[in-house]
């Protein structure tokens, strides 16, 4: 923790106070506290508490130094931001992307990692909106740190009392490492399906949405990796921060990957790429007849040609299969040169999507690591954690 730049965000609860005793640790074993607080939480704390325990001012404005531009220096300065306590109207504005004060525009600018504590009344905290915007925030890679069951403000036992202090520290800890442990190194991502066009409107694809790469490119950056995802066709965002190429064919994504991926520290190859396209593509669009025939080609085996020409980079590919799991993932590691592989199966398409998913691990002849079911940007953390060792032996 010593040297640590945190920027530490208090929302307006009965909690707040317990956020100045954090302050006071956190500033005793040398980090360098910056202090956010919102207008309710001022009401329950005065931000001198926290300018005297930071020795720095506390910032409660967008508009206390418009020139400085607070909400964007702050976040860059910092190495984590944490919200402590963090009310159910706060994590519903972060859920939305609303940024109305100085804290919430912060958190939309950082592009660091962010720890979210929530404190509230039980029935405010059990409520399915709550519930849905926490999940929001979980799948784009923030902590959350649950609350605890105890005597509530209310005058009533439950679920919502902020974290102890020391689940607080440990969380800080964890994220700090984890921030550190990928820094300098090389990642390149694929991510997505492709598509393969019979005429300018129809295509050969699948249900990919690319939501397993973006939630490792999200992840390797988080741990300090300089990050290239090469993305196919989605209508999800790629992470801010991260430098991203578009692909629609499997073409395209060889040239990319060609250019990107070779070379890279490790690459995880997370595309849905279709093995066939269509011989021929019709200029104008098709009209329906009573039988249509068509003819289809191999696309190219990015997968296989990195593995041959992969040199010292860490190969990770993923193995979407219906039935026989294993026995196919294991097949295609071998075939493919790869370094580990992913295994999810995805029957009736549930491995697609921003749902929750299972990931099993194969690296060598017989080893394997069951992952578990989880959303993807925890998966991609516990994948992210499995293949580290063999980074570091590489």
């Amino acid at each position: 923790m010593n040297g640590a730049r945190i920027l530490l965000g208090v929302g307006g609860g009965i909690a707040a106070y317990k956020a100045a005793a954090l302050t006071s640790t956190l500033v005793q074993r040398g980090a360098l506290v910056d202090v956010m607080m919102t207008q309710g939480a001022q009401r329950f704390v005065g931000p001198l508490t926290f300018a005297s325990l930071t020795a720095r001012p506390v910032h409660t404005s967008l508009w206390e130094a418009p020139e400085r531009i607070a909400h964007i220096r702050l976040v860059r300065e910092a190495q984590v931001i944490v919200i402590a306590p963090a009310t159910a109207n706060l994590i519903a504005k972060l859920a939305h992307g609303i940024a109305d004060d100085l804290l919430t525009t912060a958190v939309l600018a950082a592009r660091i990692p962010v720890i979210v504590a929530p404190a509230m009344n039980a029935a405010m905290y059990e409520h399915p909106a709550t519930t849905e915007n926490l999940a929001t925030l979980r799948a784009r890679g923030y902590e959350i740190v649950e609350p605890e069951h105890g005597f509530l403000a209310e005058r009533e036992n439950g679920i919502g009392r902020l974290a102890s202090e020391e689940r607080l520290l440990d969380a800080l800890e964890r994220v700090l490492r984890r921030s550190q442990s990928w820094k300098g190194r090389t990642v390149a991502i694929t991510a997505g399906p492709s598509r393969e066009a019979f005429d300018p409107i129809r295509f050969v694809s699948n249900a990919s949405t690319g939501t397993t790469g973006i939630a490792l490119a999200r992840e390797a950056a988080a741990r300090g990796a300089n990050v290239t995802l090469l993305l196919g066709p989605t209508l999800l965002d790629p992470p801010a921060g991260v430098r991203t190429f578009r692909f629609t064919t499997a073409q395209e994504l060889r040239e990319l990957a060609l250019t990107h991926a070779l070379g890279a520290d490790v690459t995880i190859a997370s595309a849905a790429v279709a093995d066939y396209r269509p011989a021929a593509r019709a200029d104008a669009k098709l009209k329906k007849h009573d039988d249509f025939d068509a003819r289809f080609v191999r696309t190219p085996d990015v997968l296989a040609e990195l593995g041959e020409r992969k040199g010292k980079t860490l190969l990770i590919g993923f193995a979407a299969e219906t039935d026989d799991h294993e026995t196919h993932a294991r097949q295609k590691l071998r075939d493919k040169h790869l370094d580990a592989i992913v295994v999810n199966d995805v029957r009736g398409e549930r491995g697609f999507g921003i749902g929750a998913n299972t990931w099993t691990v194969l690296l060598g002849a017989h080893e394997r690591r069951e992952l578990g079911t989880a959303l993807k940007a925890e998966l991609a953390a516990r994948l992210l954690d499995a293949i580290e060792p063999l980074m570091t032996c590489s």
